[in-house]
C-alpha cells in the first residue's frame, strides 16, 4: 500500500476504492476485516510487543500457520511490525505500528459493542 502525504505532514494509508462516500468503512473493513485480525490487534493493544508463541496462547485457538500468516497480512498493511532481537535463542517481537495502535477506538467500540449485546452461545450437546 503506498502512503499519500497528509496535511499535517503524516503519511496516510491509500485507500482502494477512490471516489465513493463507503470507500473508507471499504478499506478499513479490507484491513482488519478478516477473522483473526482485530483479536490479533486487540491483544498487541492489550499486551504490547510479544512474541510469536506469547500471540499465539493470547489468540486463543489460531493455529501457528494462520498466525503466521495473519502477522505477515497485519505487517504488510503497516499496522504490525517485526522486529528481530538478536539473542540467543533468535526471538521476534510483534508490535503495533502507529497505524496499528490509532485502531484502539474501533477495537474498543467492537469489543464493547460484543460485550453489551452478544451472549454465551447455550450448551447445544445432548448428554
Amino acid at each position: 500500500m503506498d502512503d499519500l502525504p497528509n496535511g499535517d505532514g503524516t503519511e496516510q494509508l491509500e485507500v482502494w476504492c477512490a471516489g465513493e462516500e463507503w470507500c473508507p468503512v471499504t478499506t478499513t473493513a479490507s484491513l482488519i476485516g478478516k477473522k483473526w485480525h482485530p483479536v490479533i490487534v486487540h491483544r498487541l493493544l492489550e499486551h504490547g510487543p510479544s512474541g510469536f508463541n506469547e500471540l499465539q496462547e493470547n489468540v486463543d485457538g489460531i493455529s501457528s500457520k494462520v498466525l503466521s500468516d495473519s502477522l505477515e497480512d497485519l505487517e504488510d498493511n503497516q499496522l504490525v511490525e517485526r522486529e528481530i532481537i538478536s539473542e540467543k535463542p533468535f526471538r521476534v517481537h510483534y508490535s503495533l505500528t502507529e497505524y496499528g495502535e490509532s485502531l484502539q477506538p474501533v477495537i474498543y467500540a467492537m469489543r464493547d459493542w460484543g460485550m453489551e449485546y452478544l451472549t454465551e452461545p447455550e450448551d447445544g450437546s445432548a448428554d
